[in-house]
This record gives C-alpha cells, structure tokens and sequence, in this order.
C-alpha cells in the first residue's frame, strides 16, 4: 500500500493517553462469518452509511484512535460494561520499511526502522488491524522496551511525546448505498437475508511527528465490520 504525502487531510494534536493502532488487510483472527445484525432493507443501508461516516469523522478528528473506538464500544455495546480497547501483537509478519515509508519518516536507507503489527479489541470483537513503521532512535529507551516486550499499544507507549498526527488519506471501503443514491438512482430492493458486510469498512493512512515536525512513526489503519457489530438503530416515530 502506497503513503501519498500530498493528500493532507489534517493535523491533529495528541493530548492524553492514547493508542494509536495500525491495519492492513489482513486475515482476521475473528470469525467475520456471523451475519450482520442490519437488515438488508433501504432504511438500514442509509442508517448503516451514516453510522459509518459518523465513526470516520470521529477518528478523523481525534489524535486517539484507541480513545475513539472506547467510546464506541460503549456506545454500542459491544462487550460487557466497563470494557476497554486492548492491543493484540500479531508476531511473525515483518515488513521492512520501503523507500517510501522511509522518505515519508525522512531517514536514509541505513537508519533502524521498526515495524509493529497490532489487532485492536474490544472484548472478542476486533475493530481495526494496524501496521506501524517508527524510528526507535526518536524515542526514549523506556519507550523502546516497552514497544519490544510487552504488547501495550503504541499511542499508550509514546504519550508524553504529547505528538501531532497527519492524517494522508482515509477510504471508505464499502458503502451500503449504490453510486448516485443521492440524486435518486435505485436502491436495491428489501431482502430476506441479513445486509451483507465485507471485513473491512474504512482505511486510514497517518504520520505522527514530535512538538517540532519530526516525524516518528508512519502507519495504516484498517477498521473492520465489527465496528457495526449492533443491531440496527430503531426508527421512532411520532
């Protein structure tokens, strides 16, 4: 996947504890084969792509995607009351920093680059898988080992650096409306199964940096269905 520098979307400073997480699509270490909770009726895909776009905006103007999706948990209710977002270590799938994550984290070609992969979770539900790309030497050594030993999450890991984020691009994956809903084209009829989800929903590509523009980490972060994983919300009528 391809970092694109030139399409800031905006800067957001980081100002409490926060776990900022990565993705890729990636298998999930869930079964995203449970059907969706939304019916497949054309009130729901418009309620389903509003819900999306509201979760988008939040994440998009907040430096925490780990404080997001807490509040999002509990919203929705999707583990038991009090549950907090907790970050899985996937080990094993490295992937070297290339030119362009290099370029985008200004080092040269010889200057350490490490790579964390993470699932974030609320209860047994993950909501976003993440790859992460950072310079340890912009960081402090307590910094450094907790990133190596312990699975806490990156944001949590580097909030004193009180950072700033980059927003490059964000993507909506899927939309449950066709194109041109807006200006009336057809919506697809009323069906008797559930609304079919993909695995993936949104895509965010980010930088943070230091107080001084440094930037420290380049990453992706890729939210899952689960994230819709509620039922549909109830139309009240007057």
């Amino acid at each position: 996947m391809a970092f694109y520098p030139w399409t800031f979307i905006r800067t957001v400073t980081f100002i409490g504890a926060a776990a900022i997480v990565l993705g890729t699509q990636a298998p999930l270490a869930q079964d995203l084969s449970t059907p969706s909770q939304w019916p497949d009726t054309p009130t729901s895909r418009v309620q389903a792509l509003a819900v999306l776009q509201t979760l988008n905006a939040q994440l998009l103007s907040n430096a925490s995607a780990t404080l997001t999706l807490d509040s999002w948990c509990a919203l929705h209710k999707l583990a038991p009351g009090g549950s907090k977002i907790v970050a899985h270590r996937v080990r094993g799938q490295d992937k070297p920093a290339d030119a362009l994550i290099r370029e985008l984290l200004a080092v040269g070609p010889d200057e350490p680059v490490s790579y964390r992969r993470v699932h974030l979770a609320c209860g047994n539900r993950i909501l976003s898988e993440a790859d992460n790309w950072y310079v340890p030497a912009r960081l402090t050594a307590d910094m450094n080992n907790a990133l190596n030993t312990t699975d806490i999450s990156f944001g949590r890991a580097v909030q004193s650096l009180k950072f700033t984020r980059t927003n490059l691009s964000a993507e909506l994956l899927w939309s449950p409306l066709p194109k041109g809903w807006e200006m009336g084209a057809e919506l697809p009829a009323s069906a008797m199964a559930p609304l079919a989800v993909p695995p993936f929903l949104l895509e965010h590509h980010a930088v943070l940096k230091l107080r001084d523009g440094t930037p420290f980490s380049a990453l992706i972060e890729s939210y899952t269905s689960s994230v819709l994983d509620f039922p549909a919300p109830h139309v009240r009528r007057r």
